[in-house]
């Protein structure tokens, strides 16, 4: 992917500062929220990534991702969610069916609390651009990425339509995220995961929605294409959808440098991925920024392109 770096005129990868765990007190979530922040060493107006991790992983996932992310410009917020495995939930914990709730009320602490997460790393105070914040979600994290740029679901305790859309919120990546719910999903899954039901007419934050063509998932009885719901059963008006060939629910190795749940490892795949992601964020946010198109026509221009991307 180097021509599609060059194409890009991306500067060279600053020093990344990082802190964890910052703690953010959360009364009514039964603890505080640890979140990991991490920064370019210099520069300001620097926008904003809030990362929500998928199931059982923690602020310490996703460095490929976030470690680009801030290298090139972005100051990347990830909480741990209720559901890490570092926290060890028992199975009984009276949290635990509203568990999909919290993760999104996470994010918007954090938002918040801003002011929180800016002293935590020194240097940073007066360096965020809070009018330039975007949210990021793998798997399960995608679900909870979507509740805030629009996607609605039905509460599995009463029925009532969800709306957790925040206007703060500028733009979105969802990274392998769930697609619809009723006779798309397996019995196991509407029986183990009934807030797997989201109402994507309702996205309408500018989104780009990222999907493996070989992930299948025993969640749905559709094959890869339900991971692109997202993108094709929301409004028109800045959606993108990015499929990467040959790629499975790891993207080619996003949730860590050396982990073991990487089924479908490409150093290639992960590079235009951190590369493709950048450049939407950065259109979207800037829209005098080239960098989108640029690297969508760098991409096919490839001899073999790693994917393909459309645009509605």
């Amino acid at each position: 992917m180097n021509d599609l770096l060059s194409s890009l005129s991306l500067s060279a990868p600053a020093p990344v500062i990082s802190v964890s765990p910052v703690v953010i007190a959360a009364p009514g979530r039964g603890q505080e929220l640890h979140v990991r922040v991490s920064a370019p060493l210099s520069g300001g107006e620097l926008p904003v990534i809030l990362f929500s991790h998928g199931n059982g992983s923690s602020l310490q996932g996703y460095g490929p991702l976030v470690q680009f992310w801030a290298a090139h410009g972005f100051v990347v917020v990830q909480p741990t969610h209720l559901d890490s495995r570092t926290l060890g939930l028992p199975p009984d914990d009276a949290r635990r069916p509203a568990i999909w709730r919290h993760r999104v009320a996470d994010l918007r602490h954090i938002l918040d609390n801003l002011a929180t997460v800016e002293d935590a790393l020194p240097g940073l105070r007066g360096r965020l651009d809070h009018a330039r914040v975007a949210v990021a979600g793998h798997s399960y994290g995608g679900q909870t990425a979507g509740m805030l740029l629009g996607a609605r679901l039905p509460d599995p305790a009463d029925g009532k339509e969800v709306n957790l859309l925040d206007a703060r919120v500028k733009a979105g990546i969802l990274l392998a995220a769930p697609g619809g719910g009723g006779a798309d999903l397996s019995p196991a899954a509407a029986r183990n995961h009934p807030f797997l039901q989201p109402d994507f007419r309702y996205l309408t934050t500018p989104t780009l929605v990222v999907v493996g063509d070989h992930d299948v998932s025993s969640m749905s009885p559709r094959g890869a294409d339900w991971r692109a719901d997202a993108y094709q059963l929301s409004p028109p008006g800045g959606k993108c959808l990015l499929t990467l060939f040959g790629a499975e629910h790891s993207l080619g190795g996003i949730a860590g440098y050396e982990s073991r749940e990487t089924t479908d490892e490409s150093p290639a795949r992960v590079a235009a991925l951190q590369q493709l992601t950048w450049a939407y964020l950065r259109s979207t946010l800037y829209p005098t920024d080239p960098a989108w198109p640029a690297a969508c026509a760098a991409l096919r221009a490839q001899p073999q392109p790693l994917g393909q991307v459309e645009c509605r």
